[in-house]
């Protein structure tokens, strides 16, 4: 999700540029500013952050599409780590890396807030059209929504809140001559001390908020017409402090009180806990001793949980400055692959020494030292490859898909081109094109109905929409924000 407007042309947008290409100190990166008195060359764009933010995007999809068959893709119910848990944090990075690069072409600080506040408007109205409820795509042909119970967070307003909070940082913090400075080792660090000393207030309260305040017993009416309490209301006993258990933590408290729990996410993967059902990690019938709180809804996008999320962006935002000093591949390599390690093993060591468990839902510190230090390792491989050793042709659909982040995310992992498919159909609403390949193309011929989801997903979702992005790419269009 570039700067930019709705829809644009490749041509002017300078954003995601190397900067090492401007100005060099290594014989690698050499390129001069002027040429024989021609006109300034412009600098190479990044080719590895568009292939990082496809494999975001494409996380996103394979979750959405496959999760329910596979558990090991989906999120884990609470405590624990999936495939799915990466990619959230993995686009807040890369969100977070950019913004040094597309804010650096922007001396103006009241225009650079004008461009970052649209840019956050944008994105908060995108994810309340997709996820508050107003859109049912792809399997239910109907939409709006009750304000009564409109959703208020999710993927976008997280993805916004933190770029918004990053954003501003970065332009009330940003030095011109800082900006322009080379720098090595670890000494970048001291560049963005400010930075860094806000990071630290952000982790600060947020565990003095979810290890201090104290979660009194609430209760909340069953919504689901399949289940046999349907309409009742139940109770969840809680009275205690310093909790991180599912029903018991500041994180939905806090959701609770200020959101209302008639605004929080109705179906969250605890659900899938062991002490709620006895397919576990599975969805299934709940357990007939069951605890009330399998049935209550949760807000896995919340606000405190947000709050921390934002760490995920400051850490990305280090590897764009990383990108913008440090003028040659190998010390770029050297620091990104040196704080991405040592963040992997500190989440790790927090997570099985029981300190601070790996948490998804509750955006625990451990859980963004692993997902940002296993970020900050998968871009600096993917770096490797496409900038460096110039293989960015292996990963052209990656590419092509984080070229076009947000049209392929509307209409792949929002469901809304299967669901405008879905609205022609044959004498059923089951009976669609849809429904026709995924049943004869995919399951029908594999006889399984895991393995035909998986690879539905990964050719009629993933695979296709990366073609039709890419001749997207090739006309120069570009959905941005």
């Amino acid at each position: 999700m570039d700067d930019g407007q709705s829809v644009a042309k490749r041509h002017g947008v300078a954003a995601e540029e190397d900067p090492g290409r401007h100005r060099a100190t290594s014989p690698v990166h050499e390129v001069p500013d002027v040429d024989d008195g021609k006109a300034p060359r412009r600098s190479r764009r990044v080719a590895s952050l568009d292939v990082f933010r496809g494999l975001a995007v494409a996380l996103m999809i394979l979750v959405d599409g496959a999760g329910g068959e596979w558990p090991v893709i989906g999120h884990a119910p609470w405590n624990g780590c999936n495939l799915a848990d990466f990619a959230m944090p993995f686009f807040l990075f890369i969100v977070g890396m950019a913004i040094p690069l597309s804010l650096k072409r922007i001396p103006d600080r009241g225009r650079a807030v004008r461009r970052v506040v649209m840019r956050t408007l944008k994105l908060l109205f995108w994810g309340i059209l997709l996820q508050g409820g107003y859109s049912h795509a792809p399997d239910d042909l109907a939409y709006g929504v009750d304000m009564k119970y409109i959703r208020w967070c999710g993927i976008l307003q997280r993805i916004a809140f933190a770029y918004l909070v990053v954003a501003v940082i970065e332009i009330a913090t940003k030095d011109a001559r800082v900006q322009d400075q080379s720098s090595s080792g670890f000494s970048i660090f001291r560049l963005y001390l400010s930075q860094w000393i806000v990071a630290c207030c952000i982790l600060l309260i947020y565990l003095s908020l979810v290890y201090g305040i104290y979660v009194p017993d609430w209760e909340f009416r069953v919504r689901n017409v399949d289940s046999p309490n349907y309409g009742k209301v139940l109770t969840v006993t809680c009275g205690t402090r310093g909790n991180t258990s599912p029903p018991c933590n500041a994180v939905g408290y806090i959701d609770r009180k200020v959101l209302g729990i008639n605004h929080l996410y109705q179906k969250p993967a605890w659900r899938r806990h062991w002490a709620c059902t006895d397919v576990s990690p599975h969805e299934g019938p709940f357990k007939k001793d069951a605890p009330a709180w399998c049935a209550s809804p949760f807000e896995p996008e919340g606000l405190l949980s947000s709050f921390s999320a934002v760490l995920s962006t400051v850490i990305g935002v280090h590897y764009g400055h990383v990108l913008v000093h440090m003028k040659s591949h190998m010390d770029r390599l050297k620091q990104w692959l040196a704080v991405g390690i040592a963040l992997l093993v500190l989440g790790i060591i927090l997570h099985f020494s029981h300190a601070i468990p790996l948490n998804k839902q509750l955006y625990s510190f451990s859980y963004i030292c692993v997902t940002a230090g296993a970020a900050g390792i998968v871009f600096s491989i993917l770096y490797l490859l496409v900038d460096v050793v110039n293989l960015g042709y292996l990963l052209a659909p990656l590419r092509w898909i984080g070229m076009n982040a947000m049209l392929v995310y509307v209409m792949a992992a929002a469901g809304i081109f299967e669901g405008f498919l879905n609205g022609w159909y044959y004498d059923g609403t089951n009976n669609t094109l849809v429904y026709w390949v995924r049943k004869h193309v995919f399951v029908g011929v594999w006889h399984s109905t895991r393995v035909g989801i998986l690879l539905y997903v990964l050719v009629a979702q993933i695979l296709l929409w990366a073609l039709v992005a890419g001749l997207f790419h090739r006309a120069g269009i570009y959905w941005k924000l």
